[in-house]
């Protein structure tokens, strides 16, 4: 709504698709203090001020912000003084008194973990913090922030289109009893089925500099919108339906978080939770998506480098 897809959308048009996602039973809402950097906390304490009581709120910190940009403009900073002046800013901005969800936003490799863990663990202790996270963390630095504040839920990539999770990250949350909270469940918008190769990519909009969304890369990608479009035809059901019901049918601890700017697009959204994919359904998948190699990186090295998968 706020950065990375093109200009950010109106507000007033965004406060009200919020609520209308309230209205339709959804709960759970996840910013970050680097969208915009901080607009984005902002539309969303805005937002969701009046129906505080009823949803739960993630947001984020990691990252210098002082410069503007976006994530892979800034230097990841976790340092303890860094995480409280985060906190604070994200208190306000969402016009709330605590926090049920806080992510380190990216491991800061200069910090210890056990020593943002202990910073989280305090800020729980004096009630600003309900629930510790991390993004784009790997299973060895998890475990070890576990042990010093148990975490409650890991954002990764995961979808159809990227899998990497499933290696060692999924096995260590089942063990330990954390959540997965897949961001870019549609493939930031390419399992939908409304791109292709021809598509024209802002210069404002991040995915033009992603080697996955590469003309080429798209071209060859098209096999996975392909399969999710037949399966959604058996069902009657649409490729993004598909893909959010794939990944609710992995485990009943998975919460995927598609984003949208359309009160259209939230209800297909939505939707996908009326759609039931059976044992044969998912091997179909399985099998047909076994042969399909996913052509380009997700991210330019400079980015993935920050990612702990």
């Amino acid at each position: 709504m706020s950065f990375s897809y093109g200009a950010p959308k109106d507000r007033q048009e965004m406060i009200a698709l919020i609520r209308a996602a309230v209205d339709r039973g959804v709960t759970f809402f996840d910013t970050a203090e680097v969208y915009g950097p901080f607009t984005n906390e902002d539309l969303v304490g805005e937002a969701l001020e009046p129906v505080r009581g009823k949803v739960a709120i993630a947001t984020k910190f990691g990252f210098n912000v002082d410069s503007g940009g976006g994530p892979g403009s800034h230097g990841v900073n976790s340092r303890p003084e860094r995480i409280r002046v985060a906190v604070e800013g994200s208190l306000k901005r969402l016009r709330t008194d605590v926090i049920d969800l806080l992510y380190q936003h990216r491991v800061d490799p200069g910090v210890p973990i056990e020593d943002v863990a202990g910073t989280v663990k305090e800020l729980i202790a004096q009630g600003k913090v309900r629930h510790f996270g991390m993004s784009e963390a790997g299973a060895n630095t998890v475990r070890r922030a576990h042990a010093v504040q148990p975490v409650t839920a890991v954002q990764n990539e995961y979808s159809l289109w990227f899998r990497r999770p499933e290696e060692e990250l999924i096995p260590m949350l089942e063990e330990l009893g954390i959540g997965l909270v897949p961001y870019s469940p549609l493939g930031k918008g390419f399992l939908t089925g409304k791109m292709d190769e021809k598509t024209e990519l802002a210069s404002n909009d991040f995915r033009s500099t992603l080697p996955r969304f590469s003309p080429e890369a798209r071209k060859a990608n098209q096999a996975v919108v392909d399969l999710l479009a037949r399966i959604g035809t058996e069902k009657g059901a649409t490729p993004a339906q598909i893909a959010l019901a794939w990944l609710l049918a992995q485990k009943p601890w998975i919460v995927p978080i598609p984003g949208t700017t359309k009160l259209s697009r939230l209800e297909e959204n939505i939707g996908a939770v009326e759609v039931k994919l059976t044992a044969e359904d998912l091997r179909e998948i399985e099998e047909a998506a076994a042969k399909i190699h996913i052509e380009g990186s997700r991210y330019p090295d400079h980015i993935e480098k920050m990612t702990g998968l």
